[in-house]
């Protein structure tokens, strides 16, 4: 019997990166509170919610190998959420333009709520163009910002504004598929070559 696999996000670019390398898997999203907490570290809190919401969704499929993810942007110890607003989407780009940044993304894979199996923090730098106003305003008056850690899509429009990304480029997108593929390679969680 083929054991159930479930992608603990409602990440789009989550889903499709684990499409595009042919795994069989369910969406099965957890919903959890993603507030640091005091003296956390980034890779600390990025581990904490992908394991917090891998445990959520094994709670209730306790035969499932359950995958869970959180990715955060960092400029010089700043996170960088998703914006809200065009003038929130400027102000960021603002902030990356011309200058590096991190991308981190946690991972837990496990099966049942208490035994973690696989966890692992990945981190790419990230490198923008320095941004004229007018191709600041352009792509906020996009839709890519809006739903995005850091408010940009590597695998978007967001791809002009990127001049070198240094790690893993999937990272960048919100999985790190080379590291998510050894995990379940490793565990048996999944058939892969």
């Amino acid at each position: 019997m083929k054991t159930r696999f479930i992608l603990a996000s409602a990440s789009p670019r989550r889903k499709e990166l684990l499409e595009m390398a042919g795994l069989d898997f369910e969406v099965i999203p957890a919903d959890i509170d993603e507030s640091f907490r005091d003296e956390e570290t980034p890779h600390e809190h990025v581990l904490r919610l992908s394991r917090e919401k891998a445990q959520v969704v094994a709670g209730v499929y306790p035969e499932a190998w359950v995958l869970g993810a959180d990715t955060i942007v960092l400029i010089n110890g700043e996170v960088l959420g998703k914006p809200g607003t065009k003038q929130e989407a400027k102000a960021m780009l603002g902030k990356l333009s011309g200058r590096e940044h991190r991308v981190v993304t946690g991972f837990t894979l496990l099966k049942d709520r208490s035994a973690t199996v696989a966890t692992e923090a990945v981190e790419s730098v990230v490198v923008f163009k320095k941004l004229t106003p007018g191709e600041i305003e352009w792509y906020a008056g996009t839709d890519e910002p809006y739903d995005k850690a850091g408010g940009y899509a590597a695998q978007g429009k967001g791809a002009s504004l990127i001049k070198e990304i240094r790690g893993s480029y999937t990272n960048v997108v919100g999985l790190p598929l080379c590291e998510v593929m050894e995990a379940l390679k490793t565990v048996g969680a999944a058939k892969v070559c």
